[in-house]
């Protein structure tokens, strides 16, 4: 990589230190019964047993869900002004012989080491203006690594959007690093949402405007490939899909038009433009297409996959514009209640005519996951969270949606509850799509406590078959994986 596209890149976190003029509205204020949410945690939660409250453990489940969130925006001289700007706080729930039990350790990143000297959240981010005694030498040194973590080879890591993974100790939960895959080219911005083959390949992006890094590793982490592509244009990319040839990218009308900080200050919603999906050979970046839909917002997708004419089909969740993103993750911290629409779970159809279509379901949606086994396969069933509302933006229900019915099935805990994404476990030495768990958190407001939860995908509807309770309640994490 040139020196040139070496700087280009170093600006994806667009790091300049500039005043902060929102000190003023950094108290938190308490509007909402879902506060805990976005409550702080002022330290590690050391392992410790969770008591079964419900059913049994399902026979021959074991693993570890390790999910991250940020878990700590305030501090006494200034606060973060966005929920995507907390600390990363990485949870380890692990199910093993019929017990649960819980951990959790905060990333140890500079930011926070050097917040917590200085007893104020300095550093800029997506929603956070930096303050002007912030010391930043790098993307790395701002990194929250608060938004996903992956088992890469025998490490965790911590991911977040504009900088390195950051490489942890799966068992302690340490934090040892930041992952530097060429030494030209550390502190490349890396997305919190890699695309992990059957056979344990990994492609990943990372985005600086309407440039992308195409990241391509072995199972084990090692860089196979790294090289930069042109984009159509300067979409906010969150999260991108993959089918086996293929790599797809939704570029939505939220389109970044100045140099500015924080990052979603930069962007602005143009509508007329349309929402664009990038097609990429895997085997040849230079060779794509680009697909027209009607203007739509995005942060997530599932996977993709082609069928035999070569129609490509994707599942993601459509919001009406970005709103949330620029404001409404500022009032969930505050817990104000937003009065924005949720996102609708939706298909996208590509066909080999150049032509695609957007097949919209009517369901509430987000967080939409499928089998891992089946990565750029075809495969039946999305599962996603539902039951966010308009005064509510957090979910409080699991679904599971049947593409070959169009039926949706789920299951709500209720108003007391907060549901995280969940995960698809499959059963031991199940082939069948349909054999699987559904694994993931809650946290019970009435109680005051985080607790875990199975479900069995066919019967999501029936609730949870063993649902273990905390001692504690920790906040709502955006992204994880079972191992």
């Amino acid at each position: 990589m040139t020196s040139t596209r070496r700087a280009l890149f170093m600006g994806a976190a667009a790091l300049a230190v500039t005043p902060d003029v929102t000190r003023a509205a950094q108290a938190l204020v308490v509007a909402s019964d879902w506060s805990l949410a976005t409550a702080d945690v002022e330290g590690d939660v050391a392992p410790r047993p969770l008591r079964l409250i419900h059913g049994r453990a399902p026979e021959g489940l074991s693993g570890s869900l390790y999910r991250n969130g940020p878990a700590k925006f305030r501090r006494p001289g200034g606060s973060a002004q966005h929920w995507f700007d907390g600390d990363g706080l990485i949870r380890r729930w692990r199910v093993q012989e019929g017990q649960a039990t819980l951990a959790a350790r905060f990333a140890d990143t500079p930011k926070r080491r050097q917040e917590a000297e200085a007893g104020v959240m300095l550093m800029p981010g997506f929603g956070t203006v930096a303050d002007p005694r912030a010391r930043i030498g790098s993307a790395d040194d701002a990194s929250a690594a608060n938004t996903s973590v992956h088992r890469v080879g025998g490490k965790l890591w911590a991911l977040w959007e504009a900088g390195s993974p950051l490489a942890m100790d799966p068992e302690t939960l340490e934090t040892e690093d930041f992952v530097t895959l060429r030494p030209d080219l550390k502190g490349m911005p890396f997305l919190a949402h890699p695309r992990v083959e059957p056979d344990g390949r990994i492609w990943n992006l990372g985005v600086n405007g309407r440039q992308a890094m195409v990241w391509r590793l072995a199972a084990d982490g090692a860089l196979e490939a790294a090289e930069v592509i042109a984009l159509p244009r300067a979409s906010y990319i969150h999260d991108f899909s993959a089918t086996a040839n293929h790599l797809v990218l939704v570029l939505q009308p939220w389109v970044r038009t100045r140099g500015v900080m924080p990052l979603s200050a930069a962007f602005d919603w143009t509508p007329e433009a349309g929402t664009q999906v990038l097609v990429i050979d895997k085997a040849d970046l230079s060779r794509r297409r680009v697909y027209e839909l009607p203007p739509f917002g995005v942060f997530h997708v599932g996977d993709a996959w082609e069928e035999a004419d070569g129609t490509i089909r994707f599942d993601l969740c459509a919001y009406k514009d970005m709103d949330f993103a620029a404001r409404g993750a500022r009032a969930v911290l505050n817990g104000v209640p937003l009065g924005g629409e949720p996102a609708e779970l939706a298909m996208a159809v590509l066909s080999p005519n150049g032509r695609g279509r957007l097949e919209r379901t009517g369901v509430v949606g987000e967080f939409p996951r499928g089998d891992p086994r089946r990565a750029g396969l075809a495969r039946r069933f999305s599962l996603h969270t539902t039951g966010e509302r308009a005064d509510r933006p957090l979910a409080s229900a699991v679904a599971v949606t049947d593409w070959a019915s169009g039926r949706t099935r789920a299951f709500d805990f209720g108003p007391d509850h907060v549901t995280d994404e969940m995960v698809y476990v499959p059963k031991p030495g199940a082939t069948h799509e349909a054999d699987a768990w559904l694994v993931g958190p809650s946290i019970n407001l009435k109680a005051g406590v985080s607790e875990l939860h199975v479900l069995d995908l066919m019967h999501v509807e029936d609730g949870p078959v063993a649902t273990w309770r905390a001692d504690v309640a920790l906040p709502a994490a955006f992204h994880g994986n079972w191992v």
